[in-house]
């Protein structure tokens, strides 16, 4: 029964547009037959079949507010307004078709009667989309500014974010759940429109409403509905927020669980409460990787880039955001440490530079250590051993070196650790002989050896 219950009020949003087209049709003969005065009958009838239509929305609507929990008082005006609008329906029947009844009202014009059905659908309607969509539905998309001066409150949304310095001492309550609720939660559950009669703009509504009990329950995030619809799939029906509302990450449902698992502390701190930094991971400013410094330079000249060109290197620009240049001696194989002087009409520029494949020795280590910006260097398939790679320590932006198919020696690597912001080195078929992923410097450095093996399937044995 409960679910044939919730089935009939499921069909109340495609059922309630039935009577409204009616209505409408009704309406637009009127104002067609206004001269004329010879559709009464036809009028009258379409209003019949809109009071049939507006009776049936009125009990699938009733069903759906039974079965999907709604508050009566977030109902009751869309509930008497859709009844008053299915009888004003058959009183219209009454009044064009003709029918004589004591209480016609018969000295009033039907002119009226037309005006007063459609401010009464308009009305009903509106409470129904408030219901549905949420009173701000329409207002949502003004300037917080003009909704303040019309008089609605405003609910805005407030950016999680944490620094490394300052992580801390944030208040877990204040500085993030009470963020997370508001961005996801807040605009069902406040004091105009209170869902489920939950509150969640208030520590006393969070605390102590909810329809049957409240909704969080200090230490048991298991046992907190709050946290449990959050967790479900969006695809239950149970899931909150509903589907075409904002959704909460991942990563902020499961620190509103972290928040009542930890007895749900309005005051305490981060660090009051000890808890692990990675939770936060999420709020903390991204940091964007670049292929170039962090530092702007003056646009090379175009004579000096054309100059470099004529050595047969490749020259092209980083990006359209910055004046960095990449360097290639792909087209140049024969490059030697001898051909560095190539590359001084735009030292200054170079971020990028790949000497693989050339003829250069340990001896380009001392030259490259001129390269003040150089940020990502290859130097695979050449006769390095890194001898005096040490030289590269001064390159201040240097973060990534390619060093693969090459004689680099497993003792050169100490070497590496004094690189102030390098982060990887590829170390594929060197001297070096690893298999996988290494570190180096307490794990600052990511040394990728390669060299991996899979294990043999079945089908490796199988001859065709």
């Amino acid at each position: 029964m409960d679910i044939l219950k919730q089935l009939l009020g499921r069909l109340h949003p495609l059922i309630v547009h039935l009577p409204i087209g009616f209505i409408i049709l009704g309406l637009l003969f009127q104002v067609h037959d206004r001269k004329r005065k010879q559709l009464g009958k036809v009028i009258a009838t379409i209003y019949l079949w809109a009071g049939y239509g507006a009776s049936l929305a009125c009990v699938t609507g009733y069903l759906q507010y039974l079965g999907e929990g709604y508050s009566y008082d977030s109902v009751a005006w869309h509930l008497w307004s859709g009844i008053a609008t299915a009888l004003f329906c058959f009183f219209m029947w009454t009044r064009l078709g003709g029918i004589s009844l004591k209480w016609s009202f018969g000295k009033i014009p039907v002119n009226a009667y037309s005006v007063l059905i459609f401010i009464l659908i308009s009305f009903t309607g509106h409470q129904g989309g408030n219901i549905t969509h949420g009173e701000d539905y329409l207002l949502e998309p003004l300037p917080n500014s003009l909704k303040t001066a019309l008089g609605y409150e405003v609910l805005e949304e407030k950016e999680i974010v944490l620094t490394e310095e300052d992580w801390q001492n944030a208040v877990l309550y204040t500085d993030i759940v009470q963020p997370i609720l508001n961005n996801n939660c807040i605009s069902c559950h406040n004091p105009k429109k209170s869902k489920g009669d939950l509150l969640l703009n208030t520590r006393e509504g969070i605390q102590t409403s909810g329809e049957n009990a409240p909704v969080v329950l200090a230490n048991h995030p298991g046992r907190s509905d709050l946290f449990k619809r959050m967790g479900l799939p969006k695809e239950d029906d149970k899931h909150m927020p509903p589907d075409g509302k904002r959704q909460p990450s991942k990563e902020e449902v499961a620190l509103i669980g972290v928040w009542i698992e930890n007895g749900m502390s309005f005051d305490k701190t981060i660090g009051e409460m000890g808890l692990e930094k990675a939770l936060f991971a999420s709020f903390f400013p991204k940091t964007m990787e670049f292929d170039y410094p962090d530092t702007t330079v003056e646009e090379a000249h175009r004579d000096s880039i054309l100059k470099v060109k004529e050595t047969g290197l490749h020259v092209e620009a980083i990006s359209g955001t910055t004046n960095f240049l990449k360097v290639s001696a792909l087209n140049l194989p024969s490059f030697e440490d001898s051909n560095f002087e190539y590359l001084l009409p735009v030292k200054e520029h170079i971020a990028v530079l790949d000497l693989g494949g050339t003829k250069i020795s340990d001896a380009i280590f001392d030259k490259l250590s001129k390269l003040n910006n150089l940020t990502i260097l290859k130097l695979d398939n050449t006769s390095i051993t890194g001898d005096q790679i040490e030289l590269l320590a001064s390159l201040s932006h240097l973060k990534s070196l390619n060093i693969s198919h090459t004689s680099f020696k497993e003792s050169q690597l100490p070497k590496l650790e004094e690189f102030g912001h390098l982060k990887k080195v590829f170390l594929f078929n060197t001297l070096a002989d690893r298999m996988g992923t290494h570190t180096l410097g307490e794990g600052k450095i990511i040394l990728e050896y390669g060299n991996y093996t899979l294990p043999p399937v079945a089908s490796d044995s199988i001859v065709y």
